[in-house]
């Protein structure tokens, strides 16, 4: 009772309180016209994000071509292959072949993926880039295969989605983009394409300028891991590096130089 009795003059108290304060409270009035600003207002100017390495030069929803889509498709969960001796394929935890202590491929290449997706409007599918020299005795048994380009990044193997069988109009593709790039201007070695009409291991003949070397495989031809699919497909290698000025050739050293 007498707890109750103390709550109650408690709160009698504050409610008193609480009335005085109403009573001695004073309100000024602020008064503006509709137009009166206190603090300025800018208006905000929009501005565009920066634009992310892979998508310059984007093709509408196509992701542009980098040195990333070249990795080795190396991978340890394949089962072994028997030949004269069994053969194990890569783990693919490494990277690409090293260019003045940087890894990556030669630029051509991607420059002329790039070019390709520019013209067709169609997504370029890189079946074989680089091949780590693992990969490459697993992929491919084949004699010739054992001084492949791929495996110091002078080499890619490729179809365009949408465009599998219409390959003579990609190789066309390629003629173009050394006809109209300035750096080649008066250059007819890089302009003008030779036949190369010795024996090879594709039906049609191949093409070739100074700095690269094309060939057409059927549907029948180069089928290997990386090319197990049933479209005809083109590869193109390296043959000459316009930058150093020199011969692209396979060596052991520069195919094992790349990071694990």
């Amino acid at each position: 009772m007498k707890k109750a009795l103390i709550l109650c003059f408690f709160l009698f108290s504050c409610s008193q309180e609480d009335q005085v304060k109403e009573k001695n409270i004073k309100v000024d009035y602020i008064l503006r016209n509709d137009n009166t600003l206190f603090c300025p207002l800018y208006k905000p100017k929009f501005k565009r994000r920066d634009i992310y390495p892979w998508e310059e030069g984007k093709v509408s929803n196509i992701c542009k071509i980098t040195k990333e889509f070249f990795r080795c498709k190396g991978s340890s969960s394949n089962h072994p292959v028997q030949r004269k001796k069994t053969y194990n394929d890569c783990n693919s935890k490494h990277g690409l072949p090293l260019f003045l202590k940087k890894e990556g491929v030669y630029p051509i290449l991607i420059e002329l993926l790039n070019y390709i997706q520019y013209q067709t409007k169609k997504s370029v599918i890189i079946t074989c880039g680089h091949r780590c020299p693992i990969h490459n005795a697993y992929s491919d048994g084949s004699k010739l295969n054992t001084i492949s380009k791929h495996m110091i990044g002078a080499e890619v193997d490729f179809f365009v989605k949408g465009m599998e069988y219409k390959t003579t109009e990609i190789i066309e593709l390629i003629f173009s983009f050394y006809r109209e790039k300035k750096k080649y201007l008066g250059k007819e070695g890089y302009k003008n394409f030779s036949r190369y009409n010795k024996n090879t291991n594709v039906s049609t003949k191949p093409w070739f300028n100074k700095e690269i070397f094309l060939k057409l495989f059927l549907e029948k031809e180069g089928r290997d891991f990386d090319n197990k699919h049933p479209y005809p497909y083109i590869s193109i290698a390296v043959r000459y590096d316009i930058d150093e000025k020199k011969n692209v050739m396979y060596s052991w050293k520069k195919a094992n130089e790349y990071l694990r």
